[in-house]
Parts: structure tokens; sequence; C-alpha cells
């Protein structure tokens, strides 16, 4: 039997101390990734371990979610940062653009080929951009992307650091995150992929704010061209006094300490992503609180939410979230005003509560609020249905689809009885 000296023993017990350190650490991630903390649910406790990951790899297998694909492209941000984006097309005929593995035929990598009519450009079609939240991917829009294909041009995109995009430049060389940045990066996208014609635009959580500093930094551009907006589970401001359905002592404790502790796991990010993994179920239970607002969501869409949320890196985690404390766009509102304008929230999101979507009602008092029961922050998973019928008829209002469209079957995620 090898000896083992003090120093390999002194070794260990940091290495053990630093495992420990990064399963809190995983767990915090979950906490930051779903939005708080607070509470696991109590069944993931009664299943073993093994049975749970067989489940996970079953639905991984058998779940169709986030994978509709459209034609890919590339804008480049003020800083360098290259920004993927897909559009799904639509033929002039009425027809969807896409080919058998989901991909646009139509679309180029810079806008779209238009066909010539009497030697004219046929008019540049209305174009229905997706702006995704924080720790997510284009992917958390699949239903509304599958009820609109071959409606509606649409393009999906993934913001900066996440999804197929590139980690952004500018914080790599030290730049704080923030907003407005994110403004800019929608902006890069739009000259890209929409550079003509009308445009809708639809973000969740903090891709209603990215299109927020994209009115305050473009406002010619929202006067000219943008037909209407939807804003779904977002905030205009005051993030900083959300409670995440914690005591208020908690609330307290957690923001005095999470700037440190984030700067702290984003400089750890290997060790912190092993917690992150060691600790799934904790994870799985905080996403699952923070994430929806019912008990009978598909598993599948649960675990779908997993899988989006898992997949950001904990140093773009721990990078973006002091730029929500700062979000304030209130002021920016009212150049929203003369638009017909979506806001719509679940009732139980504890992320950005639906009273910050009434706010924002407040100060468009034309726009149309739809406050959804039983739902959490990722309404348009867990009831994509009602988000999808109020986004189409948004769109007809603006003329961007025929009244008769049929936007039907695709969309509840409650488990079915049996017989």
């Amino acid at each position: 039997m090898s000896e083992i000296s003090a120093g390999d023993a002194v070794t260990d017990a940091a290495t053990a101390v630093g495992w420990r350190r990064a399963g809190f650490a995983g767990a915090a991630i979950g906490v930051i990734a779903a939005g708080a903390a607070a509470g696991v649910a109590v069944e993931r406790l009664t299943v073993g371990r093994g049975m749970r990951r067989r489940a996970r790899l079953a639905l991984d297998a058998s779940g169709p979610y986030g994978s509709l694909r459209g034609l890919p492209g590339r804008a480049t941000a003020d800083d360098g940062t290259e920004l993927y984006y897909e559009i799904d097309e639509v033929e002039p005929d009425g027809g969807a653009g896409t080919g058998p593995g989901g991909e646009s035929t139509t679309a180029t990598g810079v806008g779209t080929r238009r066909r010539r009519l009497f030697g004219r450009k046929a008019p540049a079609p209305v174009t229905v951009v997706f702006s995704h939240g924080y720790c997510l991917n284009q992917d958390s829009w699949h239903f509304q992307r599958a009820a609109l294909r071959g409606l509606v041009r649409t393009v999906h995109w993934d913001q900066r650091s996440h999804g197929r995009s590139e980690r952004g430049r500018a914080q790599a060389d030290g730049v704080t995150v923030g907003i407005d940045q994110l403004g800019r990066d929608l902006k890069a996208v739009i000259d890209a992929a929409a550079p003509e014609g009308r445009l809708v635009l639809v973000g969740h959580s903090m891709g209603g704010m990215t299109m927020m500093a994209l009115a305050e930094q473009y406002p010619q551009l929202i006067r000219d061209r943008v037909a209407s907006v939807a804003f779904v589970g977002t905030s205009s401001g005051k993030l900083g006094e959300v409670s995440f359905g914690l005591p208020i002592a908690g609330v307290n404790a957690v923001r005095r300490v999470l700037p440190g502790v984030l700067r702290a796991l984003g400089s750890q990010a290997e060790l912190v992503e092993r917690g992150r993994r060691a600790t799934a179920d904790l994870f799985a239970g905080l996403i699952k609180r923070y994430s929806f607002g019912s008990r009978d969501v598909d598993p599948a869409v649960e675990r779908f939410a997993e899988r989006l949320i898992e997949s950001t890196p904990i140093d773009v985690v721990a990078e973006f979230y002091p730029a929500f404390t700062e979000h304030d766009k209130s002021h920016v509102l009212p150049a929203f005003r003369d638009l017909p304008v979506l806001i719509l929230a679940g009732d139980k999101d504890l992320v950005t509560p639906s009273s910050h979507s009434e706010a924002i009602a407040d100060q468009l008092p034309e726009a149309e609020l739809v406050i959804v029961p039983d739902a959490g922050h990722l309404v348009m998973l867990e009831h994509p249905e009602t988000v999808t019928d109020r986004l189409a008829d948004l769109l007809v209002r603006v003329g961007a689809v025929p009244a008769a469209a049929n936007v039907g079957g695709h969309g509840s995620t409650a488990q079915q009885p049996d017989g």
C-alpha cells in the first residue's frame, strides 16, 4: 500500500471542501439561473437518482421541443460579437419556405430573396422578431414558432453569450454587459435579417427589456417600421425590489451577498459547473418552482426548460445578472403608445411579477393586458395556447396574418388524463 504524505492529505481535504463548495455553488446557480431561490419539490427526494437520470434521458430522446430550425445567419454587433439568428420564410403563395429538415428555402443570409412582379420587387413582408430571456435561447419560443410557420416571416435570434451566439467580445475584455448593449445587438440583427418592411417585436423577460433599449436608442426605427410589439413576462424597472417569493429578511440577505457570490462563482466556472451537475435534482426543483405556476405541466416541457437553463454557463449567468438591478426603461415606454401593444404575464410569476406588467400597462393605457392564471415565468411554454392565441390576434390586427389563419393545434402542455 502506498504511503500518503501530509501534503497529499491536505490536498485531498482541500479538494473535498472544494467539491462541497461546488455543490452549494451549483445549487446557487440553479437559484440564479431560474431567477431566485427557495424550496425543492419533495417528490424529488423519494425517487432514486438512477431512475431520475434515466427519465431525463428518455425525455430528451422523445421530446420534440427545440427541434425547429430555419435558415441560419449571423449579424455582427458593434463590438464584433457574432449574433446567431434563424429565419422562417413564407412563400408569396402562402406556403412555408422550409425544407425537409425545417430549414428555410427562400431566405438568404442577409435578408430575403424576393420574387419580381412585372419588373418590380414585391413588397417586403412583415417580419416578427422574437427576443428570448435570460439564461434561455431562441428555442424557448418553440410553440409559437411552430404555430406561426407558413403564416408570417419570423426571425429568432440568440442573445450574446446565449445559445449559438458568440460569447460577448466586450465582456471577454472586461466590459460590463448592460441592457443598452442588448438593444444595439437587436438593431444589428434587424439590419441583417430584416432590413426592409414592417416589424413586429416580441420579447420575453430580458428580451422585452432589449426591445425597450432598442426604442430608446433608435426611436426613428420604432416610428418608421415597427407595426406592433408584445411584451411577455417582462419589466421596465425596479427589479431590485422583487422578493422572489421569499421572506423580506431572506431577500435582503440575498441582495447583500449575491454580487460578491456571483463574482466568485464566475471566477471558478469549471468547479461550479461540476457542482451544478452534481446538484441536478435540486436544480430541477428550483427551475420548476421559478418557471411554472401550475402543477400539470408536461414533464417533457419541464425537462426542456431545464435543458435551456442548464446550457447557460455560470460565468455568463454572473456577468448578466447586475444588468437587471440597473435596468430602468419606464421613461421609454411612451415610444410605443401609438402602436398596438400586447402585454402578457403569468399571475404566479416570481421572477418578473405580473405587477411589473401592470406597471407597463399603466404607461400604455391603450395596450391589451393579459394576466394568465396558473402561469409562471415561462408562460409561453407553460400555456402556449394562450400566448399564441393572443399573439396571433395582435398579428391579425396589424395585417401580418389573415384573419382566417389557423394557429391552433400547437400547444397544450398540460398532462392529459388517461382514457
